[in-house]
This record gives C-alpha cells, structure tokens and sequence, in this order.
C-alpha cells in the first residue's frame, strides 16, 4: 500500500509500504477513507522536532473496518469508524478518569504498539488499529459524502478546541478570547459558542480565518499581539479582560498573550503543543489569581458527546477544511499548511 513517510525537515514522501497485517488479537485493519495534516506535525516537517530517521506520519483518519481480530467484539468489519490521534483501550484507570490520552496500555500511530505489533501512520491507504475496540468510535450508518470533513474533525482538531473550552471552565454568559487561528483555534470558537458563551473573541491577522471565525460564532475580532492586544481585549470587556482564554497555538508569545488576555480570577485552557519554550509567570498567575488547565486533549473521550452536533449540522467543524488534495499530493498538502496557504488539509487515498 502507499503511505506518508518523513525523511527530515520538509521532506515528506508518499512510499510503497508493507500491508498492514493482524498480529495481536484485539487489533483491526482500516481502509482510510479521509485522513489529514495536523498543525503539529508541521513541527516535524520544518525541523523543529527532528527526525532522526524516516518514519511514518498523520495521526487523523476516518474509514471503514475491514477486518478485526478474534478478541475484537465492539466492532465490526463493515463499520464506519473515527480513529482518534492516539490509541487507548478506553478501560484503565487513566481512561475512566478521563484522560485516555495516558492510557496504561495505549500508544501512538506510526510505532510499535505495547505488543510488539505496528501502528501504521494515518496518512495512508490502510492502518491497523491496535487495541481496536477502546480506540475506535463506531458511525451508524449510511455516512454520506458531505460528512466527511465534520467527521474527520473529530479524530483531533474539533475535540482539541472543546478541550481548552472545558479546562477553561467556559460557561452560559462567559466571554471567550481565543489566541490561535488555526484549525484548533476555530474549533475552540465553535466550542465556546456550544457551551454558552455569549463574547468570543478571536485574535487573528489573517482574513480568510477572521472571516470563518465569525462565521463560526466570533463576535469580535483582534488582530493587534502583544500589549496591544491585550489593550484590545480590555476595551471589549470593561477594561479588566476575559473571563476564560483558549490558547490554541503552544510558544511562548501565545502563552503570554493568552496570560495577559485573562482578567483577574480568570482561566486560561491550554492545547497548544508546545514549541518555542512557553513560560508560566506563577508570581503574576498568583497575584492575579489566574488559573491554567489543559494539555493533550483526550479527544476519546469527547467524540460520543459531539458526534450528534456534527452529523445535526448544530456545529460545522467541517469548515476548517479549506483545501482537499488526493494522499498523491501530499507533500503539497504539507507546504500548503507550512506556507499558511491553507487552513487545514484533506486527504482522500
């Protein structure tokens, strides 16, 4: 089959790959229907995370099962499935705790699985999908065509956004900054809005995503950094700031500004993978009385709970896919998102 290999900074390749194969018992194999380039893996692609040696890549995909192991019993060869950005067997403690992120038996795509077995990387024809049953989310079927943007966006960016949205503690009547305009940060100004908030202010300099953040539940846009953005916020919120601030993009500016942003006895909900060494100023935060909460999403957990709102059309994550290319082009997927010439990248195998 073919999949997305890494050589190094901006390097990506579409190779012929080994077949996935069943190996553990309680795996599945997955024909990809959809899959995508996630803002972080652009960490990867510019040099920043290094790559030692090539190695598969993506960690968003949806498609159908076409077959399982003989320990598999929650899913079907058949079902429409969402992988989310990680493996989980949704059972452990971690798991029922709500962070199946740190699952005591989960792993990541594209390694060797706690068994010995593969992972493959979403971006490719096929994946087998360790621990299957935890990690897969069934769709009742028939999925249709125009759903599969919105679907997709649940294997991350859509429960990414709504997680910096509940470590915030958004509330009915809150008023909202976001700090990223990425897909991440879009998705947090659809989930602000879900959860009640009645101000969402999103900061961005760029015009396509301003427009898509307003159409997406913004009611205000900032596109001034640094102190004078933080002037900003303050004048749209009676000169103190934000009762809750999403930080969706992970360097220290971000951090900073989101801080900043907070008005006094605010929280600030944080899914930025971080790069770029962002700082917490704890005597400021205490002075303040200013909270910080997040980290990787455990977007597992999420996808039952939001998947009614995405296939209603209440919520249309979908959006934040503002380019589709065939799995072929996917070094062009790749520069397009570096270049910030897109958004966020479809790829269809």
């Amino acid at each position: 089959m073919r999949a997305t290999v890494i050589h190094g900074a901006r390097d990506v390749r579409l190779e012929t790959v080994a077949d996935p194969v069943l190996s553990t018992g309680g795996d599945a194999l997955v024909r990809v229907v959809a899959a995508c380039v996630c803002g972080s893996d652009l960490w990867s692609y510019r040099g920043i995370a290094p790559t030692e040696e090539p190695h598969r890549i993506g960690h968003e995909f949806i498609g159908v099962v076409e077959s399982v192991g003989n320990q598999v019993e929650l899913v079907r060869p058949g079902d429409f499935v969402i992988a989310p950005f990680y493996v989980c067997d949704n059972t452990c403690l971690n798991c029922r705790n709500g962070v199946s992120t740190s699952c005591l038996t989960g792993g990541w795509w594209g390694q060797d699985d706690r068994l010995g077995g593969f992972a493959d990387g979403g971006q490719g024809e096929r994946v087998r999908v360790p621990l299957a049953d935890g990690t897969l989310v069934v769709v009742p079927g028939p999925v249709t065509d125009d759903e599969i943007p919105g679907l997709l966006s649940l294997a991350d960016v859509m429960g990414t956004g709504h997680h910096a949205a509940v470590s915030a503690g958004v509330r009915p009547g809150d008023t909202v900054v976001v700090v990223g305009d990425g897909a991440v940060g879009l998705c947090g100004v659809i989930a602000a809005k879900r959860l009640g908030a009645t101000e969402i202010i999103a900061m961005s300099r760029n015009p396509q995503r301003q427009a898509l953040a307003w159409e997406l539940g913004a009611t205000h846009v900032v596109a001034e950094r640094g102190d004078e953005g933080v002037a900003a916020v303050r004048q749209l919120t009676e000169g103190i700031g934000a009762d809750r601030v999403l930080e969706c993009v992970g360097t220290k500016e971000s951090m900073a500004q989101a801080l900043a942003s907070a008005r006094p006895g605010g929280r600030v909900g944080f899914v930025g993978v971080p790069a770029g060494g962002p700082e917490l100023p704890v005597r400021d935060m205490f002075n303040r009385n200013v909270g910080v909460v997040g980290g990787v999403a455990p977007v597992r957990g999420y996808i039952e709970e939001l998947l009614p709102d995405v296939r209603s059309g209440s919520i249309t994550p979908g959006k934040v896919f503002d380019l589709e290319l065939p799995l072929s082009e996917v070094a062009e997927a790749y520069a397009a998102m570096d270049e910030r010439r897109a958004t966020k990248v479809l790829l269809r195998p």
